[in-house]
C-alpha cells in the first residue's frame, strides 16, 4: 500500500497567521504513523477497491457487539491521498470501542504532469463508494465477527465527507442514476467532518484548488453531472445527519457546511451542525487534537 501524501508546504507561512495555524494543524494530523489494520478485504477487482478493518480495542456503550464506523477519507478526491492518512483515526476509534471499516476508493488519475493531482474519477469514484457500502455488511460479518453489522455509522472527512453525504442519499438520486437504491441505506446515521457538502458553493469558493471542477468537469458537464453528485441537491434523506465543522477552517470554509444545512432545512430536514471554535480542517481527524474526541462523541450518539 503506498504511503499517504505528506503535507504540502510550498512556503513557510508567517507565524501566527491563519495559514501558519492551518499548516501546523496539518503537520500534526500527518505526523502519526499509519496504523496497521487487523484485516483487509476486497470489494472489487481494482487494487483500490479494498476496505481495512480494525477490531474494537475496548468495550463501550451498553455492551453487546460493537457498532461499526465506516470511514471515507478525504484528500480532494486526489490520488496522492489514500486511506492511510486516516488510519490513526481508525485506530483511535477502535480504542474507543468501535469496530472500524476504512474504505479505499479510486481517486484522480494522473494528469499530464504525472503527479495524480486530478480530483476524482467520473464515474469510478462514485461506483466504488456505492459498491463498498453495498458490500460492507457482508464483509463486516466475515472480518469482524465481534461487530454488529446492523449498527453502522458512516463518517467522512472533507472530500470523504462529500462522499458520505452522497452515499446516504442514493435513494433520492435521479431515477436514471446507476447508483440509485430503492430505499434508504441501513445506517444509524452519518457524521460528516468539514464536508465539501455543497458543490456549487465549494466551486464558487475555489475549495481545494478547483477540485470540484476537476471532479465533475466544466460547463455542460458540470451542469449535467451535478444533480447526480451534489449532496445539497439530494435532500431530504431521512437519515440522521451531523456536520462537524471547525470555524477557522481555511481549506473547506464553514460556509460550505452552512449551505448544506440551509438546503436541508429548505427540504424539511433538520441537520445537526457542531461548530468548533479555534479549530481548522485537520484536527477533526487528528487523534492528538481535542476536536477528534468531539468527533468520536458525535459518532457515539448515533451508534448506541
Amino acid at each position: 500500500m503506498p504511503d499517504a501524501a505528506a503535507p504540502e508546504n510550498a512556503a513557510t507561512p508567517a507565524a501566527g497567521t491563519p495559514s501558519a495555524r492551518a499548516a501546523a494543524e496539518e503537520e500534526s494530523a500527518f505526523s502519526h504513523p499509519a496504523a496497521a489494520p487487523d484485516a483487509t478485504a476486497a470489494y472489487g477487482d481494482h487494487p483500490d477497491q479494498v476496505i481495512d478493518f480494525y477490531a474494537p480495542r475496548s468495550t463501550a456503550g451498553p455492551g453487546g457487539p460493537a457498532p461499526v464506523v465506516a470511514i471515507l477519507h478525504g484528500g480532494a478526491w486526489r490520488a496522492p491521498y489514500d486511506r492511510r492518512h486516516v488510519s490513526p483515526l481508525a485506530a483511535f476509534l477502535a480504542r474507543r470501542g468501535f469496530a472500524v471499516a476504512n474504505v479505499e476508493y479510486r481517486r484522480g488519475a494522473a494528469d499530464a504532469g504525472g503527479d495524480g493531482r486530478v480530483a476524482g474519477r467520473w464515474p469510478d469514484t462514485f461506483d466504488d463508494v456505492a459498491a463498498a457500502l453495498d458490500a460492507l455488511p457482508g464483509l463486516v460479518r466475515r472480518c469482524l465477527p465481534q461487530a454488529d453489522a446492523r449498527r453502522v455509522v458512516l463518517t467522512g472527512h472533507s472530500a470523504g465527507g462529500h462522499l458520505a453525504l452522497w452515499a446516504v442519499a442514493r435513494h433520492v438520486l435521479p431515477a436514471d442514476a446507476p447508483w440509485r437504491t430503492d430505499g434508504p441505506p441501513p445506517l444509524r446515521g452519518v457524521v460528516a467532518l468539514a464536508p465539501i457538502a455543497d458543490l456549487a458553493v465549494a466551486d464558487e469558493l475555489g475549495v481545494c484548488g478547483g477540485a470540484v471542477r476537476e471532479l465533475l468537469g466544466d460547463g455542460e458537464e458540470f451542469a449535467r453531472r451535478r444533480p447526480y453528485a451534489d449532496p445539497a441537491l439530494l435532500l431530504p434523506t431521512g437519515i440522521a445527519t451531523t456536520l462537524v465543522q471547525g470555524r477557522t477552517d481555511v481549506d473547506v470554509p464553514q460556509a460550505v457546511a452552512e449551505a448544506y444545512a440551509e438546503a436541508a432545512a429548505g427540504a424539511g430536514e433538520v441537520v445537526g451542525v457542531t461548530l468548533l471554535e479555534d479549530v481548522g480542517h485537520f484536527p477533526l481527524i487528528d487523534p492528538a487534537a481535542d476536536a477528534c474526541a468531539v468527533v468520536a462523541e458525535e459518532i457515539a450518539q448515533l451508534a448506541w
